[in-house]
């Protein structure tokens, strides 16, 4: 048997800053920031005695309680790839599924059974992730005690709440990115290379937009790979024709999907010049403690475009223009810095994209900006030093962005406010409270990226 030396690799999380619902149209582009919270996966080999084969893979991300995913896993007839399956890790207790992981296997253990001959052997994975992707415990947020690596939250994965930093993209970014670097000697595919990004790029939105059950717009599996960077989406109709796991010719079509045949073109734009922050500043997350449901919100936001299409598209045109202002100021910015006021037109464009994301919410009735977000930007936006801030992406009650002056004034002020701010809102007639706290990331201009498996070890089986 063949044993494959141990991997880790990570990937970060992200915040569409700006282009949120536009990034759904490919007429439009989105500002996407890289965040330094990174989702990590190590794979190693699963010790057998010998004589014993095993045709297993067994998963687990033991910050979460009952958090351990047992597959079994074999090649199918009829070119349908390799089939994974569940297995039930003891007979007492009940199936717990992770729709993302198992997904994720399928399609890249396909994607690498369909070349020539790779040795799929059983392996140990284990996910870990930057404390960031959750609300934060209160005895860590209050500074009562020295945060560990990677905290052990003592609750389902379910019930975890997330902080919107794109946990599901990161995971399966980092996840086909470790699978494909165990498996596949480097001659074969080599990950530091364009193609390398490119070919892990195209089956990791393959892998996700199966497991999210839609071809969504993307930018959150890209900015994964890629890290920080202006994204247009790519044609959807590439993502929504191809045979499931199992069926026969999947493994061809991921194939050509992943590699780019004659008949399978990706159109996507991912340009990482087109954005910097200038020095001097960075970006901060504010969380709220509390998470929104992004694909309702957005099925309703397209419902009132569709019906009410000329209203809408003065809003998404006046939107794309304020957007693209941004990144161009940020970028004019960071190379030709001109003085105490060089970053007057980025608060212009912030306070534009801003009004322009209220007048969204009113005529659409989605709580893109709603006003309980709307005072806690107003209250940062006074703070000196803070050039502007917005709700990103799909909006609601997830974390705030605001790029601030990166010194320990202003960010001392913009933290004092937000350990004294009680937020509180409604969702769907739900009254909701909690306290406002600064997540420890900021802008990370890198994609997904190998690691060190050793540095890990205290926290493997």
């Amino acid at each position: 048997m063949v044993h494959h030396a141990p991997v880790a690799v990570s990937a970060p999380g992200k915040v569409l800053l700006a282009g949120g619902y536009l990034v759904l149209d490919r007429e439009f582009t989105g500002l996407v920031f890289g965040l330094d919270a990174r989702l990590h996966v190590i794979v190693q080999p699963i010790p057998t005695r010998n004589g014993v084969t095993l045709n297993e893979i067994v998963v687990q991300s033991p910050q979460f309680q009952d958090a351990v995913w047992e597959y079994g896993y074999r090649l199918t007839e009829r070119d349908g790839g390799m089939k994974v399956t569940q297995l039930r890790v003891d007979a007492d207790l009940k199936l717990n599924s992770n729709t993302f992981v198992e997904t994720t296997l399928s399609y890249a253990l396909s994607y690498m059974s369909s070349m020539a001959k790779p040795t799929i052997t059983p392996a140990s994975i284990t996910i870990l992730a930057d404390n960031d992707y959750y609300s934060t415990p209160s005895d860590l947020a209050n500074g009562s005690s020295t945060p560990p690596r990677f905290h052990v939250f003592g609750t389902p994965i379910s019930k975890a709440h997330k902080t919107g930093l794109g946990s599901s993209a990161a995971l399966v970014t980092a996840l086909t990115a470790a699978l494909l670097t165990y498996y596949l000697p480097k001659d074969t595919l080599d990950l530091s290379t364009e193609l390398g990004k490119r070919h892990l790029h195209n089956l990791a939105q393959a892998a996700h937009c199966a497991a999210q059950g839609k071809v969504g717009s993307g930018f959150d599996v890209a900015s994964a790979v890629y890290g920080s960077c202006l994204y247009r989406r790519f044609f959807p109709a590439i993502l929504s024709n191809h045979a499931e796991p199992g069926q026969a010719n999947f493994g061809t079509q991921i194939k050509a999907i992943v590699d780019e045949s004659d008949e399978v073109q990706w159109d996507h734009e991912i340009l990482k010049n087109a954005v910097k922050v200038p020095r001097g500043l960075r970006l901060v997350m504010c969380d709220v403690s509390h998470g929104s449901q992004t694909p309702g919100m957005v099925k309703q936001v397209l419902a009132w475009r569709k019906e009410k299409p000329d209203e809408a598209n003065v809003i998404w045109g006046q939107l794309h223009k304020h957007n693209s202002g941004l990144a161009d100021e940020l970028k004019i910015a960071a190379e030709c810095p001109s003085g105490e006021d060089q970053y007057s037109k980025v608060t212009e464009h912030f306070r534009s994209i801003r009004s322009l994301i209220r007048q969204m919410s009113d005529k659409s009735g989605v709580p893109i900006e709603p006003p309980e977000q709307t005072k806690l930007l107003d209250a940062c936006e006074k703070i000196p030093g803070v050039v502007g801030g917005v709700v990103p992406g799909a909006g609601g009650y997830d974390a705030i962005s605001v790029l601030v002056r990166d010194d320990p004034d202003s960010l001392a002020q913009l933290r004092d406010l937000l350990s004294g701010w009680r937020f509180m809102g409604g969702i769907d007639g739900e009254e909701i409270s909690g306290r406002v706290s600064m997540l420890g990331v900021r802008e990370e201009m890198e994609g997904v990226r190998p690691e060190k498996a050793h540095v890990y070890k205290q926290w493997l089986p």
